[in-house]
């Protein structure tokens, strides 16, 4: 039988397919982009927005860039593990003080790319490892550990309806562990909740995943934008400096403001680097090859320039302040609604119904995500009476 008849009589192997769902979010987007009614408030997509509802470009950037149009000589290949500068600069700002000898770095299409990386890596060492997943995070999350093959074992990080981090449900969740299960953890500015452990349960936690003999995996996305770039460190390097193994998935895309360049970084601190090193290497060789350049050559410029590095800085903790001044005019206008300013980040999770969400949408003209999630950053100051106004009118 010929290849061609084989085909016809067996069908093709994409016959077995299935459409999938759409994404809920990018239906949303469409829903917003197509209301005409004039006032309409978007806290779905999960972007910075300043005051006047715009995503702008960080001065920092800017100038990099000019600098980069300038001064780039080649769009040559970089190797699998990418700008080496980038994530050496980047090492003080997530890690502060440590042994670089126990530390390796490889730059990956953003902290999504990261965290598929470390998962491979996890399955890589040992196929089918168990991890525990705090209850709700990132959706992402759970389907992308799936992927590369890794059981999920979750626990309740926080309860919606009471808005309280539930850390007796953690540590229980750690101390019912199996040695050699990974547990992963958000570093700061929680997404989709905002609900961060204390620097007094990072204390805790650290030491007790060390004792049952876990291995942590760390998802630093928003730094900087919580309490400042030093107290949003403070989880990662409690969790490092207690733990021999660590991984940790690191995203510029927020507090850089470079969403769609796809910068991030995948970080293991261990004693066994080298190995770690040319595992990652050839993972990343069989997933992306080389990673793309523009927006870690950004990064590093601005990292390398003291005073690019001020002029971010200062533009970053100013989009920390904004996002804290909304929480806290929310709160204001509703004291029903003040537990966001016991949150922090771009984001929080309301205690809301499926009907209260459409009622909200259809009647009221703001959009935020099925589960309750709502992006701080969407809110201008003009905009807030009117969100407050509508979530009190659903309640």
């Amino acid at each position: 039988m010929s290849a061609l008849a084989a085909q016809i009589e067996n069908g093709s192997v994409l016959d077995g397919l299935t459409a999938q769902p759409a994404d809920p979010l990018l239906a949303l987007i469409g829903l917003f982009r197509d209301d005409p009614r004039p006032g309409k408030i978007d806290m779905g997509v999960g972007v910075y927005r300043d005051a006047g509802g715009k995503t702008p470009v960080m001065a920092a950037v800017k100038a990099a860039e000019a600098f980069l149009l300038k001064d780039q000589q080649t769009k040559s290949y970089l190797g699998p593990e990418g700008d080496a500068r980038f994530a050496e600069l980047l090492t003080p700002i997530a890690f502060g003080e440590i042994d670089r000898a126990r530390l390796c770095g490889v730059q990956t299409p953003g902290g999504t790319g990261a965290l598929r990386l470390g998962a491979e890596l996890l399955a890589r060492g040992r196929a089918g490892a168990r991890v525990l997943v705090g209850t709700p995070t990132w959706p992402n999350h759970v389907p992308l550990m799936e992927a590369a093959g890794l059981q999920i074992v979750p626990f309740k990080h926080f309860d919606v309806a009471t808005q309280t981090l539930r850390f007796e449900e953690t540590l229980a969740a750690i101390k019912g562990a199996t040695p050699g299960d990974v547990i992963l953890l958000h570093g700061c500015c929680h997404n989709p909740t905002g609900a961060d452990y204390t620097v007094d349960q990072w204390n805790t936690l650290a030491p007790l995943i060390a004792e049952r003999g876990l291995l942590p995996f760390v998802d630093l996305a928003y730094q900087g934008l919580g309490n400042g770039l030093e107290a949003d460190a403070a989880g990662l390097r409690a969790v490092v400096a207690h733990n021999p193994d660590v991984l940790v998935a690191y995203s510029c895309d927020k507090n850089f403001g470079l969403y769609r360049e796809r910068v991030g970084a995948l970080f293991a601190v261990s004693d066994k680097v080298d190995v770690i090193q040319s595992n990652l290497l050839a993972l990343a060789r069989a997933n992306w090859s080389m990673p793309p350049d523009h927006g870690a050559a950004i990064v590093r410029t601005i990292l390398d320039s003291p005073e690019l590095t001020a002029s971010w800085r200062a533009e970053l903790d100013a989009m920390r302040l904004r996002i804290l001044s909304v929480r806290e005019g929310v709160a204001a206008f509703d004291p029903a609604l003040a537990t966001l300013t016991q949150q922090t980040g771009m984001f929080s999770m309301l205690p809301l119904s499926p009907d209260q969400i459409r009622t909200l949408r259809e009647v009221h003209a703001v959009y935020m995500a099925g589960s309750g999630r709502i992006n701080v950053a969407g809110l201008t100051p003009d905009a807030i009476p009117a969100f407050a106004a509508a979530v009190a009118a659903v309640r």
